[in-house]
């Protein structure tokens, strides 16, 4: 960083949002908004031009999204900082970015001091991820894994999947899913409708029972 000014390039797909936080990241002292993309392909462009100090990433863009748009950010230029900032709460997300090298994750509902600590703390050299999902990926690492059992019987599932199919088995609603996962009610809904298409079952109940034979939803 020069003077310590951060140079900072923001990527994100939506106009106005793109822009409406480009000028508010750019009235802040010590921080220099260079370029904007909107695209996982116009910001490798940029950032090869621009070589900023950090990067604000979007994930689901057009062309080329930002996981993919962060992993080569990162192997062309490992000392510019990624942080995340999206919509997107599901841990496959999330720890898809922390491997491409992503150091810092907030969602969009982050305010504005959250994410100039973010920019701040990455661009310092720092890994930075917001409240709620420091808290997930604490729970998640605090969890015991999956059986290798339960993986075979429902290979289809991804990890979340099968957490959640578990706790459906054990009569949770997805309300109190929810709240034990530190999820959004969407996300659940969303993963819910992705267990019944996956495992081709009709209903919450056909599932349950399928999850019970195959010894879920037992303490």
């Amino acid at each position: 960083m020069s003077d310590d000014v951060i140079r900072l390039v923001l990527v994100d797909d939506h106009p106005v949002y793109r822009e409406g936080l480009s000028a508010l990241l750019s009235s802040t002292d010590g921080v220099d908004v260079v370029a904007t993309a909107g695209d996982g392909n116009e910001a490798l462009d940029v950032v090869a031009a621009q070589q900023p100090d950090v990067v604000v990433m979007d994930v689901q863009m057009p062309r080329l999204d930002g996981i993919a748009a962060t992993r080569e950010i990162v192997s062309v230029n490992p000392h510019i900082g990624v942080v995340v900032l999206t919509m997107s709460e599901d841990d496959e997300t999330v720890f898809s970015a922390m491997r491409a090298g992503a150091r810092g994750y907030l969602l969009k509902g982050a305010g504005q001091d959250e994410i100039l600590r973010a920019i701040r703390s990455v661009a310092s050299g720092e890994a930075v991820f917001g409240a709620a999902i420091a808290r997930r990926v604490a729970e998640y690492f605090a969890a015991p894994p999956t059986s290798q059992k339960v993986a075979e019987i429902f290979p289809q599932l991804t990890a979340r999947e099968r957490e959640i199919l578990d706790l459906l088995a054990a009569g949770r609603s997805n309300p109190q899913i929810a709240q034990t996962l530190y999820l959004s009610p969407k996300t659940v809904r969303n993963n819910v409708s992705n267990i019944f298409a996956k495992l081709q079952v009709a209903d919450r109940a056909e599932a349950i029972i399928r999850a019970r034979d195959a010894g879920l939803g037992h303490p």
